[in-house]
């Protein structure tokens, strides 16, 4: 009899996914969905390191992954390890998790080292950067370099040579853009000669992780948000163009979430620390809702408390290896034949 079409197609796309497998017993490429520093949300806010964890109702477990290494380059680097490998490894943090040496890992002591994590990769982000727009290796970093790289001009009033047409949309919001980098890069820039160090870059590029930063960060949202400009934000600014294409029960959910999360004092407008609160993202929030993951995932005897053991057992949680990465290919597998 012969095969359908679609039933053909099926066959060969699997017979795809299986050479990928065996192609990745030596080439592993895991994609980790790690918070880009600066992201922001479609609300204008700043994404919490957390974002891609649950992306499209998927979970994500490189984020795990990171949160517990606190580098990108080694969580891809367990990907290729051996499960015994990766075991061992793993036994060597879990001693230094474990702050009381007591054989276990509490929920604070969890949290702690998922704070670490973040600074860290917060570091390792900003060093990446650094190198891409440093581009005279001087180890400073200029505002024209930074704008070439990330804006691919060499001048701000051109591109390719012609004039930016002022009413082109595109080009405006771009103008935009770049005159709030300015802005941020000169606020970040603590010695005013012009450039930015390390330690003043990283600032730059993630201003919400710095109290020093928030006034500037304050002074930009009211700036793009404020469109009555009376210093302080109301609900229909606070949506925005969000509301377009969203229905009564979204703008139900975000009311409820304006007069009870960021208006602390309920006069009906965010103003300030209010408006920090809702665009700025919380580390602390993000690790305790990591340290409830990993605890619910890990803790078998309930008992509140993670032993080395418990976690090393569970080591394609918390820092995933070579096995892990296969079963990844394997869910995909699956996935694709319950979709045929």
């Amino acid at each position: 009899m012969e095969l359908s079409g679609r039933f053909q197609l099926g066959l060969i796309l699997l017979a795809g996914c299986v050479l990928v497998i065996c192609q990745s017993a030596t080439t592993h490429k895991h994609g980790h969905s790690h918070a880009e520093t600066g992201e922001r949300l479609e609300d204008g806010s700043y994404a919490p390191r957390d974002a891609h964890h649950m992306d499209g109702g998927e979970h994500h477990s490189e984020f795990d992954h990171e949160a517990i290494l606190g580098s990108v380059k080694e969580a891809e680097e367990f990907d290729k390890l051996s499960p015994e490998e990766s075991k061992r490894r793993l036994a060597l943090l879990v001693v230094k998790m474990d702050l009381n040496s007591d054989g276990f890992v509490d929920r604070h002591e969890l949290k702690a080292w998922i704070l670490r994590s973040f600074k860290s990769l917060l570091e390792e982000e900003s060093a990446d950067r650094f190198q891409d727009v440093d581009l005279n290796e001087d180890d400073v970093v200029s505002w024209d370099e930074y704008y070439i790289e990330t804006y691919g001009m060499d001048n701000e009033d051109d591109e390719d040579g012609e004039k930016v047409a002022p009413t082109d949309p595109h080009k405006e919001e771009e103008k935009k853009l770049i005159a709030d980098d300015k802005e941020m890069f000169s606020a970040a820039d603590a010695n005013k000669d012009g450039k930015l160090d390390p330690t003043e870059f990283v600032q730059f590029i993630s201003p919400e992780e710095f109290p020093e930063m928030f006034s500037v960060v304050l002074k930009q949202t009211l700036r793009n948000k404020d469109t009555n400009n009376d210093g302080k934000i109301d609900f229909q600014e606070y949506v925005a163009e969000q509301s377009r294409g969203h229905d009564k029960e979204w703008l139900l959910t975000e009311k409820d979430r304006f007069d009870n999360d960021y208006d602390k004092d309920g006069d009906g407008y965010l103003n300030g620390n209010e408006i920090l609160s809702w665009i700025l993202p919380s580390n602390e929030e993000v690790a305790e809702e990591e340290v409830s993951h990993l605890f619910a995932s890990a803790d078998d005897d309930h008992d509140d408390r993670l032993s080395h053991h418990e976690i090393i057992d569970k080591y394609d949680i918390f820092v995933g290896s070579e096995a892990t990465d296969y079963g990844d290919h394997l869910q995909n597998i699956h996935h694709f034949e319950d979709e045929l």
